[in-house]
């Protein structure tokens, strides 16, 4: 398995060092997208990618978009790290590293597999986020006609790249928030098995949140509904396959 890390990134200057501390730490090789960041955030990426080869360094000219900022991250890894996977995780520093490990382990265990975060929240989380987030999952849930993804929006996962790059072309509309939901359902649809383990969340109270409701929610919105019809076509086979399990 040759894996490397992907870390989309757009102003979080203050938090990103840590994360790619993390992934050096653990042997590594990461990609950073910078999507347009501020002229801060582009120094502090820039000092890091000059520290070492492990890191590499991919710049949008301007802010495409979370989606489009991990799609050019998958392309870069497959094509210029030959990578057989990809541990993708946020710059923001939410994700608690230590839980790194037990993602690389299971995805050695089950290469086939997407290994995907489920948050435990501590008290920091705001609530009318947990109220969006569970109004995803219902409808992620409905448009896999099964419970096999228990959260859809954790940017903490590892995907296997045989599966994920040929489903690339039909997510790219998919440029923002959107794009994490929907290429796990893609996944799902595609029978590709899914891991959910554990990972403790927290908000920092000066942390920097890209998720803008009115754009995002929107997005989302039309996303589901679109899946929602993507579903329907594929009802016979879903329901076949959970009679089959």
């Amino acid at each position: 398995m040759n894996l490397v890390a992907l870390i989309p990134v757009f102003n979080h200057g203050g938090s990103v060092g840590a994360v790619v501390h993390a992934l050096c730490a653990l042997g590594l090789p990461v990609i950073l997208v910078d999507d347009g960041s501020d002229a801060a955030t582009a120094r502090i990426l820039t000092a890091l990618a000059d520290k070492t080869t492990d890191i590499a360094l991919l710049r949008h000219p301007e802010n495409r978009g979370k989606g489009a900022a991990v799609s050019s991250g998958l392309e870069y890894a497959a094509r210029q790290f030959r990578a057989s996977h990809v541990l993708q995780i946020d710059a923001d520093g939410q994700h608690d590293p230590a839980a790194l490990p037990d993602f690389l382990q299971a995805a050695a265990a089950r290469p086939e597999a997407v290994i995907v975060g489920y948050p435990r929240y501590d008290k920091s989380v705001p609530r009318v986020r947990l109220f969006g987030r569970y109004l995803t999952h219902v409808w992620v849930w409905i448009n896999t006609l099964s419970l096999r993804i228990a959260d859809s929006m954790c940017g903490l996962r590892v995907y296997p790249l045989e599966v994920v790059m040929p489903l690339l072309p039909a997510l790219s509309h998919a440029k923002r928030m959107s794009f994490d939901v929907e290429i796990l359902v893609r996944l799902d649809w595609a029978d590709v098995p899914i891991v959910n383990l554990p990972v403790t969340v927290r908000y920092p109270a000066d942390g920097l949140s890209n998720f803008r409701p009115w754009r995002d929610n929107l997005c989302i919105s039309i996303m589901h509904a679109r899946l929602f019809f993507g579903m329907l076509r594929r009802m016979p086979r879903l329901l076949r396959r959970r009679r089959e399990k």
